[in-house]
């Protein structure tokens, strides 16, 4: 991108005022402009099919859909869109499920004012940023690829039973899911006796319990 054109981009994060505090970081950039802000994922891809972004920076913990999902459904319809994670989780788990689900880049927030920045002009000339703890962990993992001769396991669950453990875990009825997904009470209950039975669960209290633990809600 040239002086001329600044970079547009796409902020998605529950807080606002966290989104404020980026949005002074990316602004006083003359290459960096924030065009668009979502409050949870799935107004972000609401955003970004409505505004088309050069890039989305999407929290990894926000209501409805995650920034993980968000990214895969991004990735698939506007695969020019370039993707960072903002998180506060320096995890290892959800920094390999954001390079899988198609981001460029996973910044943490405790430095967002030292990488953030960089981080953006990295994924616009299509090179992968990562924090030092990210790439010790990526060597580590491939390491352990090496000597075990295997690769990192798929999710045990599919991305829409995944959607719909997010929002059973979020306190929603089958019939209101079924409305957000526009699919029929009774697939959704499929889906979630299906849940139950892969993950080896009871009820919606254990199902919930394992969405904290998967990044899907917050305790």
């Amino acid at each position: 991108m040239t002086e001329t054109t600044p970079t547009r981009i796409l902020l998605a994060d529950d807080h606002a005022l966290v989104r404020r505090g980026v949005r002074l970081i990316l602004d006083n950039e003359p290459d960096l402009t924030v065009i668009a802000e979502a409050g949870d994922g799935a107004e972000a891809i609401e955003m970004a099919r409505a505004d088309r972004p050069d890039l989305a920076i999407l929290d990894i913990a926000m209501p409805r859909l995650t920034g993980l999902q968000a990214a895969r459904e991004l990735s698939r319809l506007q695969p020019e869109t370039r993707i960072l994670m903002l998180t506060m989780y320096d995890n290892e788990q959800y920094f390999f499920e954001a390079l899988k689900a198609g981001a460029s880049g996973y910044v943490l927030k405790s430095v967002a004012d030292r990488d953030l920045v960089e981080a953006c002009r990295a994924a616009m000339r299509d090179e992968p940023f990562l924090y030092p703890g990210a790439v010790t962990a990526l060597i580590r993992n491939y390491l352990d690829q090496v000597r075990q001769g295997d690769s990192v396991p798929d999710s045990a669950i599919t991305p829409r039973e995944e959607e719909i453990l997010k929002l059973v875990a979020e306190g929603h009825t089958s019939k209101e899911i079924a409305g957000m997904l526009l699919i029929s009470a009774k697939t959704v209950e499929r889906h979630r006796a299906n849940l139950l039975q892969k993950l080896g669960l009871r009820d919606r209290l254990e199902l919930t319990r394992y969405a904290i633990r998967a990044g899907l809600i917050e305790p």
